[in-house]
Formats: structure tokens, C-alpha cells, sequence
């Protein structure tokens, strides 16, 4: 008898029902003289301790601006130690914080500040070709609701910190023990692969739980040392990276304001880091450094891959050359704290690298049909969906949305095409909007992917739709090629016809320096499209 396509996680540990700062407290209360974070690019080094009286002096800080429970406060940096600071002292003081990519530019950052309505923006200076602060000078005068800039490293942020001096210890303590875990406490716009960004309204009880069990998954303990080379203004880096190690009283570890190969290699080298997070793009990059086998990276053990499925062989070679034999991969959405899937440290290399694991402990997955929304059974294609605590309460401000996104059962519509095994390991095949439709046949770019990746001449590759008169779409490669190859739309064609199917083959391939990406690594599908689209269609 057929069995249907649904899991439910395991239930114990049991939820934490409490705040991200009660929560942090306990930690502190735990393991005081414990090293909490390490920045080392502005060469900070705290304790468990002095961390919580940093983030007592920012919250009073802010308190002394007049920001109030619910207020909304953005922040817009590049990784720092400010931003740690901001996100905990939020927290503690029920405000709550609006991430902002570190990579938009003045007409997104004007939406993100109307849309989420913020009174304050906290933001570092500037980021690579970005003015931060002229970009705010220009937008301010079209938004009512900011009230404070605050600039990191400047008289602004001193003077904050100044002013709450005139705050009793007691006024953030009382703040604190009033707030609720199921208050929303951050506002996550979406990464911004398709329209507009949507901001995914997370709560204590979301955040604290998904970072918490994530880490669970990697067996952290007080004794490990998070490398966090990835973004903080998304889930990966503040919730998977920060809230995964406080919760365990490990130490956070940031080499850098952005990822940079070389740093992160000396980083893990040096601080003797346990733990390695990146998308797969970023493990390749490291690995190809010429002086790679230098760096002493003994001490690693285990890490997380996210944003993307990690091809076979890099993920061998980052067990065998990284020593990273504990690795997971991690797979969900913002709007769902993020993480709905985890492989095990134990699995096999094959799970590992050809699903994305099963579900969480406390959350519910399904694959359903997306005509019915009927759950399928296993082995069979449809809709991943989840639901539990870590569902988003909604769109900020956007009740249409929130529907459309949210079913009346409960089930976040994540919009990605899966199987489940037999097992219940989670085998994400595209993107509903992403399949092509070739003469009416369906096919999943990520089968296409995979073949090309045994290429000797293919680094990386993307494979899109392009609209045609005749079939309906075709199948274009974007081709990244591998040290001292030189691909061409012959070589891949050959290798490909006779070893997958003729509608398979790519009829146009694109060779590339490198893919348009998104700030948390992911890649932007739909501007391929549009690439293909203008070279061949319009072009």
C-alpha cells in the first residue's frame, strides 16, 4: 500500500517557550567567562559576559531615543559587531528589528523603510560601491516615520550609547520580563529572487526554536566555534549562525564584513573553529585557492550548506579536505524561521548530496499536489509544504499575501517541487515557476544540472527556459567553466546527446565568468531568463 507523502518531527527536545533574551541570560548564567564572539576584522574578542553588558548599554541606548515595544528598527550593514549588538538588544527590549540587504539601492531601501514603517535605521557608513549614508540622506525627506539615523563608528552611534547612561539598569530589565515569545521580533525581507521583496514577520518563539534545533543537528556544545562567513541580515547567518550558538553557549565567528576565501581559511585556521557555514559556491572558492593545503583546518568537524544543492563531488571533497565529516545541509525558507529539512550528520554521502534531508524536530512536511493540494504519496512530485512553529506569522502588513502564501490548515506553500523517499529524506527538484515545458514535456533544469556537473569542462552550471515558437520554451546552459577548460555550445551539446534524453540537450549554453547572485549567495534564476531571453529572442 502506497504511503503518503508526510512527516512529522520529533517532539522532544521539547520547544523553548521563552525570549531570545531570557534565553541568553540563562547562557550568560551558564558560561560567563566563555568566549561568545569574535570579529575580526574590527578586532573584537568578548566574553559571555561582556557581550550581555554590550548589548544592556545599546538597548539602553535605544530606549533613551524613545524606540518602544513594537517599534521597528532597520539595520543595514555589511557584517559587524554593531549588528550582533542591534539584533540582541531588540530582542531584549521587544523592538523590532528590519533586516535590510546589504546590497539594495536607494529605491529598494526607500520601500523596505515605508513598507515595514521604521523609526530608526542603524547602518554602517558604507559597503563596497554603496554610500550608505547618502543613500539615507536621500530618501529621508519622503519618510514620515524615521526619526534616527544612526551611523556605526560615528559620533551618532557614540552618542546613542552615551545617551543611555541616563537609563537605570532596572527600566531594560522590567522591558524585558514584560515581553511575550510569540511577539513578532523581526521583519526578514525576501531575498528578492522574483518581484518585489515581502517582509516574512518572525517571533521570538520562531527564531529562537529554528536556530536552536539547527544546531542540535550539527551536536553543538559550549566547546564549539561557529565560523559565520555568510550575511547576518538573513536567517542563515543571524538565526543558524547567531541565535544556533547562544543558545549553546558556543562562540560566534565572523572573519569578515563579507565572504572573502582567503580570510575565512586563515579565520578557521587560526581561531580553531569547529563549525564552517557557506553556501556551496563558497566551500568551491575556498577550495581553489592555490595555497588551500596551507591552512590547518584540522580543528572542523562539522558546518552547514544552504542556498543550494551541493554537487557529489564537492561535497566529498569538503568531508575529505576540509575534515568537515559532520556536515549538514540545511534546506527551508525565510518565512519559515528558516529551516524546514536537515540531513544528519551520520548520513550517507548519498543523502547528503541527493536530498536535503528530513523534517525538523516540532514541524510537519508534506508534498501535496499544487491542482489539489491533496498530500501525494511518496516517490511521487508535487508541492513541499510545512507547517509548526516556525511558520512566519505573515507578511508585514499584507494580508492578501499572507493568504496566498498560508493555507487555512496552516501549510506555508514554499512553491518548490520535491519528492519524498520511502524514508522520508526530501529530494527538492526545482522551483514550481522554473520548470520547462518543452513540447509538452516537463523538465526539471535540476536533472539537466546534475548531468553537466560530470563535465571535466563544467565548473558550475545553470540551466533556464527560453520561450520558442514552436516548442514552447527550450533549454538554455549557463556554463561556468572548470580551470584550463574552454567550453563551447558544441562541446556541451556533444556531451550531451545520446546520454539524456533529445529534449534534454540544450539548444542554446552561455559560458560565464559567474552567475547573478543574490547577497545570501542564492542565484537569481530569473535574471538568467532574461539574459537568455535578450541574446537569443530579442537579441
Amino acid at each position: 500500500m502506497a504511503q503518503p507523502a508526510i512527516a512529522h518531527g520529533v517532539t522532544s527536545p521539547e520547544l523553548l517557550e521563552e525570549t531570545i533574551d531570557q534565553n541568553l541570560k540563562r547562557t550568560v548564567a551558564r558560561w560567563p567567562d566563555r568566549e561568545a564572539i569574535v570579529v575580526r576584522h574590527q578586532s573584537v574578542r568578548w566574553s559571555y559576559r561582556e557581550f550581555d553588558l554590550q548589548i544592556d548599554q545599546v538597548a539602553k541606548g535605544l530606549i533613551a531615543l524613545g524606540i518602544e515595544r513594537g517599534d521597528r528598527v532597520a539595520l543595514w550593514s555589511p557584517n559587524r559587531i554593531e549588528w550582533v549588538l542591534i539584533q540582541y538588544a531588540t530582542a531584549r527590549i521587544g523592538a523590532i528589528m528590519v533586516c535590510v540587504n546589504p546590497a539594495y539601492r536607494t529605491v529598494e531601501l526607500k520601500y523596505v523603510l515605508q513598507q515595514s514603517g521604521a523609526r530608526m535605521i542603524a547602518t554602517a557608513p558604507q559597503f563596497k560601491t554603496s554610500n550608505y549614508k547618502a543613500q539615507i540622506a536621500e530618501v529621508h525627506p519622503e519618510l514620515p516615520d524615521l526619526e534616527h539615523t544612526v551611523i556605526f563608528g560615528e559620533s551618532s552611534w557614540d552618542a546613542m550609547l552615551k545617551a543611555g547612561n541616563a537609563i537605570e539598569d532596572k527600566v531594560v530589565a522590567t522591558r524585558a520580563a514584560s515581553l511575550s515569545n510569540t511577539e513578532a521580533i523581526n521583519i526578514q525581507y525576501t531575498s528578492g529572487t522574483t518581484g518585489l521583496p515581502k517582509g516574512a514577520t518572525l517571533t521570538h518563539r520562531n527564531i529562537l526554536n529554528n536556530g536552536f534545533f539547527v544546531a542540535e543537528g550539527c551536536g553543538y556544545t559550549h566547546e564549539d566555534r561557529v565560523c559565520i562567513p555568510v550575511p547576518l541580515y538573513h536567517c542563515f547567518g543571524m538565526v543558524m549562525g547567531n541565535i544556533g550558538s547562544t543558545t549553546h553557549g558556543a562562540c560566534m565567528v565572523f572573519p569578515g564584513e563579507s565572504f572573502e576565501p582567503r580570510s575565512v581559511l586563515e579565520t578557521v585556521a587560526e581561531e580553531r573553529c569547529t563549525s564552517l557555514y557557506g553556501v556551496p559556491t563558497m566551500f568551491i572558492a575556498q577550495m581553489a585557492q592555490a595555497d588551500f593545503d596551507s591552512f590547518d583546518l584540522g580543528s572542523l568537524r562539522t558546518g552547514i550548506m544552504a542556498g543550494s544543492i551541493c554537487p557529489i563531488e564537492v561535497m566529498k571533497q569538503v568531508i575529505e579536505r576540509m575534515h568537515m565529516d559532520g556536515v549538514t545541509i540545511c534546506y527551508g525558507m525565510t518565512e519559515t524561521s528558516p529551516v524546514s529539512t536537515q540531513t544528519a550528520a551520520d548520513d550517507s554521502l548519498q543523502h547528503r548530496t541527493s536530498s536535503v534531508g528530513r523534517v525538523h524536530p516540532h514541524v510537519e512536511i508534506r508534498i501535496a499536489n499544487p491542482e489539489t493540494n491533496e498530500t501525494v504519496n511518496r516517490g511521487e512530485s508535487g508541492e513541499f509544504q510545512t507547517r509548526g512553529y516556525s511558520v512566519m506569522q505573515g507578511y508585514w502588513n499584507d494580508p492578501e499575501k499572507t493568504a496566498a502564501a498560508i493555507d487555512e490548515e496552516g501549510w506555508m506553500h514554499t512553491g518548490d517541487v520535491a519528492v519524498m523517499d520511502e524514508d522520508g529524506y526530501i529530494d527538492i527538484t526545482g522551483r514550481i515557476k522554473d520548470l520547462i515545458i518543452r513540447g509538452g514535456e516537463n523538465i526539471s533544469p535540476r536533472e539537466i544540472e546534475d548531468y553537466l556537473f560530470t563535465s571535466k569542462e563544467v565548473a558550475d552550471v545553470q540551466v533556464v527556459g527560453v520561450p520558442d515558437t514552436k516548442y514552447g520554451e527550450e533549454v538554455c546552459a549557463f556554463v561556468r567553466a572548470a580551470d584550463g577548460e574552454a567550453p563551447t555550445e558544441a562541446s556541451i551539446r556533444e556531451f550531451c546527446v545520446g546520454n539524456i534524453a533529445h529534449f534534454k540537450v540544450p539548444r542554446y549554453v552561455v559560458v560565464v565568468d559567474e552567475f547573478p547572485m543574490t547577497v545570501t549567495g542564492k542565484i537569481q534564476k530569473y535574471r538568467l531568463r532574461e539574459i537568455a531571453e535578450e541574446k537569443f529572442i530579442l537579441g
